[in-house]
């Protein structure tokens, strides 16, 4: 099961190189060039090196089985993910960020030839960003059939009308393109079959970015969240994604693969606060002999490796399960890794922060915004208590 292809093998040394040459150290860059300009801005550090990344064949990876990306399995994907899990700055200069994955894969997958050709392709070639607007501050939304918003048919068109936060990538100035969940049927007595998915063109008028919206402070990174209003925006009846009532069905199949690329990510991420954890106590003398050497440290070293590699382990058979039985056959083990990765991550990334005393809670060693990072993702793409909920009636199932 852990003998990656000779291919993989390739991809991962090269990547490994590109982020030693490119991405380590340009990330101060990333978060000095997030704070100056602001999450309205492109920030000028990930357009210089996406076509150095594009130009190295280390783009699309994500996309499994496709002729746009390399075509890896989910399995092949996790270990690549990994490394450019280790740094904010990496995803997005190779293409592979959210929430542009799912969307990519939800055009590819559902959109029309219309939409491909307008919508896919610039996202494929990282020239335009993307948008998918779910959650709403009005309601709880990690129930998603909660979902208010509404899609109205009228004629050839359709008319939308609701109130979204944590939209990401929406003050973002390339962001071209939203996905749209929202209510076409509100009376179905079947609450998995009310909601619909709809494009919806970022200058379509009544469409608002309210506000950017702060993760722990940062803003622009990790995440471009924001508050977007729709205000009787009009679209084509053409702009639907699969039908009526099959936008719950789209989401379940789009956030599969997104939660466990955010826990091969973490890991990554997981990884390198533990090394910088290493590094620096072996540095530093306190009370007489190096930190690292105090009894406390030794145990918050050992107990992260058995963190992470547990959590890998368990990334890496969800991501094989995907591969052979399908998201379905996979959703305990999807379900329980989104659970684990995050609350590992963030008591590793807490033990680093603890490492570097005052110094870990400034960004000045990107430990702040990891942090920030772990602790959005026990949240995103449904918190803890819905995916231990879910593990726990599958559990009970068996004995039934």
């Amino acid at each position: 099961m852990f003998d990656y292809s000779p291919e993989v093998q390739q991809l991962q040394k090269r990547l490994t190189a590109f982020m030693d040459e490119h991405i380590y150290p340009n990330e101060q860059t990333l978060y000095r060039q997030a704070e100056e300009l602001g999450p309205w801005k492109i920030y000028p550090v990930i357009e210089e090196i996406k076509p150095k990344a594009k130009a190295a064949g280390l783009w699309n990876l994500f996309l499994p089985a496709s002729e746009h990306g390399a075509g890896l399995s989910n399995f092949e994907y996790a270990p690549l993910c990994e490394i450019m899990g280790r740094s904010h700055l990496a995803p997005e200069v190779f293409n592979c960020s959210a929430p542009d994955t799912g969307n990519m894969e939800v055009l590819e997958r559902y959109g029309s030839e219309e939409h491909k050709e307008r919508w896919l392709k610039p996202l494929l070639a990282g020239e335009t960003r993307s948008a998918f607007a779910m959650t709403e501050p009005a309601v709880a939304s990690s129930d998603a059939t909660n979902i208010q918003s509404s899609i109205v048919r009228e004629g050839d068109e359709y008319v939308i009308n609701g109130h979204k936060w944590y939209t990401t990538n929406a003050t973002d100035p390339r962001c071209k393109i939203i996905i749209f969940m929202g209510k076409t049927d509100p009376d179905n007595p079947n609450r998995h079959q009310q909601q619909s998915m709809v494009l919806v063109p970022m200058d379509t008028p009544g469409v608002k970015v309210v506000r950017p919206i702060s993760v722990l402070g940062f803003y622009g990174v990790p995440d471009r969240a924001s508050e977007v209003t729709f205000t009787d925006v009009r679209v084509p009846v053409s702009n639907i994604l699969l039908g009526e009532g099959r936008g719950f069905e789209i989401a379940q199949g789009r956030l599969g693969p997104g939660r466990i690329h955010h826990c091969m990510r973490l890991v990554g991420l997981a990884e390198r606060m533990l090394e910088l954890m290493c590094r620096r106590t072996m540095s530093r003398v306190a009370f007489g002999k190096k930190i690292s050497q105090q009894g406390v440290t030794i145990e918050r070293i050992a107990e992260a490796r058995i963190m992470i590699e547990q959590s890998r382990l368990l990334t890496l058979k969800a991501a094989h399960m995907m591969d052979t039985v399908g998201n379905k056959g996979a959703k305990a083990e999807i379900a329980m890794i989104k659970v684990a990765a995050p609350k590992m991550a963030c008591q590793v990334i807490d033990w680093a922060m603890q490492s570097f005393g005052g110094g870990g809670t400034n960004n000045d060693h990107g430990i702040a915004a990891a942090y920030a990072s772990a602790r959005l993702l026990r949240l995103a793409d449904g918190p803890d208590e819905v995916h231990r909920n879910q593990i726990g009636k599958l559990e009970l199932a068996k004995y039934e």
